[in-house]
């Protein structure tokens, strides 16, 4: 047996897995993506949200991306921490239903799936069919990959150090849950790591009391890998996947002590190894599901114990910022880009912050509203002149191509959201001025349109920092569709405003100029913020170049 040769098969299989596993997710992501997303950032109740998580996960292939999902809806305050508990559980086992599907003999499938998928991709003219056959060849991959994986494993059945070596992870369950954790972390994909596990114990190269305790180690390194991408999140962010993975070191170590007190698991369904292996992976999230739907509100008690806000909450927090534009960090090209988008961040949480209460403040506005809006402005606009400064220093250094346009991203970040709020100052702060005056109210009919085109607006804004703590075209692509929506409530409020007008309603009159001065600001901000998506959708080649339609 040819060692060198074994190993160079395995890797070229594994590394044709993951790819594959990569397909699928940017295939789906691109081809319903914005299902994906109002799916986790409207989650509902908690068995709803766990459905979700299961059904997207099933889908995208990944639970990591579902919880990257979810964590940047987290950051935005749109998801809370017991209901992102219970999506994220929901996608663990959806991963696991995943595995539990592809463990069949499905190689006669992989030839039709990469043909089809692969000519639909390659031929089909509109965005979502070619992003569908991107998908559909990659689950084609994934198969041949798992193939390849049997073929590359079938001469260590022969060798003579295989018995030695299994005898020797059985005397130590522990380490070996430890190394199969770290091994999941390290590949970022928990259905790879299991995959892989399966294909050995299929060859009859893995005991049940050997996979045992890998199993427990991969379902352990699936919650350190959504922990590990999200370390620079906010404290909202990092809660999800570190509450996620309290809750999957808990169960592991339950399972674990079972084990070690050699309590028998020869009732797992399945007449092989491998079968028993799986229906473990697939019982084990489902009944942390079940036990996890009871206590994520406990669990979102206590992950806030391990991860506090800052003292003297919200608006203290705030208000003793402490920028992350280190000095130091100039000379450090990397460093400093990251330190500067966590400021874009900032800013992008304190336009939510001067938006969101707004037409609240229009309809009953006090001095005192007012002025706390205006110093909000004050802060954003301090942030954009000390981010601006920090990245034109940093820029003066050596930077690779790609840090250059990264600071080139992050700078026109930082004016559009400079420019929204002077938006907000000098527009609709203005209109809550005019009341205090004494100008009119609106008509019922006026406001009921404004407050609509409001939530549409901030909901576009929210996805805005959402694109900043995760810049993935799927947020991008919902931005654009956003904006679209929001230039049709324009549209229909403005016909409505005018049809008003026509028919002498004495409010719609009183309070016409402020109406439409509330409309064009809102439309103004919302394409501010959108344009923060085109550099990401340039990226996958997703933006049109214009509206116009080609000349004959």
């Amino acid at each position: 047996m040819n060692l060198s040769a074994v190993a160079l098969e395995l890797t070229a299989a594994t590394v044709l897995l993951l790819y594959a596993v990569s397909l699928v997710k940017k295939g789906v992501e691109a081809a319903c993506g914005d299902v994906v997303t109002r799916a986790v950032g409207g989650a509902g109740g908690r068995p709803r949200a766990a459905a979700y998580g299961c059904l997207i996960a099933i889908a995208l292939q990944s639970s990591t991306a579902v919880a990257m999902l979810a964590a940047s809806f987290a950051v935005s305050g749109a998801l809370a921490l017991d209901v992102g508990l219970a999506v994220l559980l929901g996608a663990d086992l959806g991963s696991a239903l995943v595995v539990k599907i592809l463990s069949f003999d499905l190689h006669w499938l992989a030839p039709l799936l990469i043909a089809a998928g692969g000519l639909l991709h390659l031929k089909a003219r509109a965005r979502k069919p070619v992003e569908a056959g991107r998908a559909v060849l990659g689950i084609g991959l994934l198969l041949l990959s798992l193939q390849m994986i049997g073929h590359a494993t079938l001469p260590l059945g022969q060798s003579p150090l295989l018995p030695a070596a299994i005898d020797m992870l059985s005397k130590d369950p522990l380490t070996v849950m430890i190394v199969a954790a770290v091994f999941t972390w390290g590949l970022h994909s928990s259905v790879a790591a299991i995959l892989l596990i399966l294909t050995f114990a299929a060859k009859g190269l893995l005991p049940l009391d050997v996979g045992i305790p890998l199993i427990l180690g991969v379902n352990l390194g699936g919650g350190l890998i959504a922990l590990w991408l999200t370390r620079g999140l906010p404290v909202e962010g990092r809660r999800l996947p570190l509450g996620n993975l309290v809750f999957r070191a808990l169960f592991s170590a339950a399972v674990f002590a079972l084990f070690s007190m050699q309590v028998s698991f020869a009732w797992l369904p399945g007449t092989t190894v491998a079968a028993k292996l799986v229906n473990l992976h697939v019982l084990f999230n489902a009944a942390l599901v079940l036990l996890g739907l009871i206590s994520c509100g406990l669990m979102a008690r206590f992950v806030r114990v391990l991860t506090p806000d800052n003292a003297g909450g919200k608006d203290a927090g705030l208000a003793a910022h402490v920028s992350a534009l280190d000095r130091s960090l100039i000379e450090k090209p990397a460093q400093a880009l990251a330190a500067a988008a966590r400021e874009v961040l900032h800013m992008g949480n304190l336009i939510t912050r001067l938006l969101e209460p707004v037409m609240g403040v229009i309809a009953s506005p006090t001095p005192e509203t007012v002025n706390a809006l205006r110093r909000i402005d004050g802060d954003i606009h301090r942030a954009h002149s000390e981010i601006k400064l920090f990245i034109a220093a940093v820029n003066r250094g050596v930077l690779t191509e790609e840090q250059s346009r990264r600071g080139i991203e992050l700078t026109e970040a930082a004016i559009h959201l400079e420019y929204a709020g002077d938006v907000v100052s000098k527009s609709l702060l203005r209109m809550a001025e005019e009341r205090l005056e004494g100008a009119g109210a609106f008509s019922q009919a006026g406001w009921h349109e404004l407050t609509a085109l409001h939530a549409a607006v901030f909901s576009n804004v929210k996805l805005a920092a959402n694109l900043l703590v995760s810049p993935e075209p799927v947020i991008a692509r919902e931005m654009v569709r956003q904006k679209e929506h929001v230039r049709r409530l324009v549209q229909e409020s403005s016909q409505s405003h005018l049809e008003r007008l026509r028919q002498g309603i004495a409010a719609s009159i009183q309070s016409s100029d402020m109406h439409l001065e509330i409309v064009r600001a809102l439309k103004e901000l919302n394409s501010l913020v959108t344009t923060m998506a085109y550099p990401r959708l340039r990226e996958t080649g997703d933006l049109l170049e214009s509206r116009l339609v080609p000349a004959a």
